[in-house]
């Protein structure tokens, strides 16, 4: 099955978007490794979890398949919870009272 794509303007558009994007998250992943502080690798894999939804939802955009939606809604979740729950134990040392 042959997926149409976007073409003109807003094909490039979304092809720019998705190389910065992936730019980003490489670049982000250097202050995941060096740190200097927990709060800040924690920030930056909040970030690397963004640029994954926004790559998702750029992909599917550009290849126009909706499941992409789908499985970039369900990272977004993913990602709230394990920053709540990383969070959570920076702060208080423990996740469940």
């Amino acid at each position: 099955m042959a997926t149409e794509t976007l073409t003109g303007t807003l094909g490039l558009l979304v092809n720019a978007a998705l190389v910065v994007s992936a730019a980003l998250t490489l670049l982000v992943s250097y202050r995941v490794i060096k740190g200097p502080t927990v709060p800040d690798r924690v920030v930056a894999l909040d970030t690397i979890g963004t640029n994954v939804v926004a790559i998702a939802v750029l992909y599917a955009m550009f290849t126009r398949q909706g499941f992409f939606i789908d499985v970039s809604l369900v990272l977004a979740i993913i990602g709230f919870i394990s920053t709540i729950t990383v969070a959570r134990y920076v702060t208080e040392g423990d996740i469940i009272e």
